[in-house]
């Protein structure tokens, strides 16, 4: 006879309708599909191990040892059947947080670098726009308080010295903190040699209008343009002493010619206007837009107590 479990089976392969009816995953339970999971991967689980066992690379264990052992290899191998603890809502709520101050970050880093980018180029505009501003004249460092060449009437004997009364009492000190500034050297472009034809004066030029200087002949106001350039070339000679250069500045008329000389050339001025100022008036000695020049003197002769000022533009 053959064994019962033998006849159960062959029982069953001729009789399916003995066969338990298998259910479609649809109708089974959670819990039902949870064991039909477990099953299988301890199913798998041990093939795994089989296979292990036969090629060498593990030794045989009892069945309980492999149900304790089974959790670390599920592990290694990410075959858990422990589901895994969800993440809390408070993560969630603190990764979105951080991910956000990131964002805001990143924003803020690119913001500071689009602002950085825009000063620079505003300041590089402004800098340009300096630049391209037309060159002013530059103002003489040394402002007059009185005209130059004034002086005491001679005596005599010819002998006479500056007439400090004409300079007011509170700027004397400044004056005379003045009076030994020191003379720049010539220039190639500064003027050597002045001539006016119609009153025959040809004299050297000097820089400075000082005392000592308009001893020499006549003298350029330091700071004053030199010939040919924009701006006003000042010059003063005494009328009375030293070579009464500029005695007759008086008989001067307009389209006179004065001529200045440097070491490079000459330049020809054409008389435009005289006039009478006190010594006061230092208005005269300022610049001008264009090439001029002014020609200073004491006025009247052997009087001065007044200033003789002609004014002449350039010609060529």
């Amino acid at each position: 006879m053959p064994p019962r479990g033998d006849f159960v089976r062959e029982s069953l392969r001729y009789n399916p309708l003995a066969m338990p009816r298998r259910k479609a995953p649809e109708d089974l339970s959670v819990e039902e599909l949870r064991r039909l999971l477990i099953e299988k991967r301890r199913g798998a689980r041990r093939e795994r191990l089989e296979h292990f066992k036969r090629t060498g690379r593990v030794v045989a264990v009892e069945p309980d040892t492999l149900e304790a052992i089974a959790p670390v290899v599920d592990t290694l191998e990410g075959t858990s059947d422990q589901p895994q603890a969800p993440v809390s809502k408070r993560r969630r709520v603190m990764d979105r947080i951080l991910l956000a101050v990131e964002v805001l970050a990143v924003v803020g880093l690119i913001g500071v670098l689009i602002s950085g980018f825009g000063v620079l180029q505003a300041l590089n505009e402004e800098v340009a726009s300096a630049l391209a501003q037309e060159t002013l004249t530059p103002t003489p460092l040394v402002v007059a308080v009185v005209l130059p060449s004034g002086h005491l009437p001679p005596d005599a004997q010819g002998n006479t010295r500056p007439n400090d009364a004409e300079i007011p009492e509170h700027l004397r000190p400044m004056v005379q903190s003045l009076a030994n500034i020191p003379v720049p050297t010539a220039a190639p472009d500064q003027a050597i040699r002045i001539q006016i034809p119609a009153i025959d004066v040809d004299a050297p030029v000097v820089q400075g209008d000082g005392w000592e200087q308009l001893k020499k002949g006549v003298g350029q106001n330091v700071g004053s343009a030199n010939p040919g350039q924009n701006g006003n070339v000042i010059l003063s000679a005494h009328n009375d002493v030293y070579g009464e250069i500029f005695r007759y500045l008086d008989r001067l008329a307009p389209g006179d010619q004065v001529i200045l000389y440097t070491q490079q050339r000459q330049y020809v001025y054409v008389v435009d206007r005289t006039a009478i100022v006190e010594p006061t008036a230092v208005e005269v000695m300022a610049s001008t837009g264009n090439p001029t020049v002014t020609l200073i003197s004491c006025y009247p002769y052997l009087v001065d107590d007044e200033r003789i000022v002609v004014f002449a533009r350039l010609q060529n």
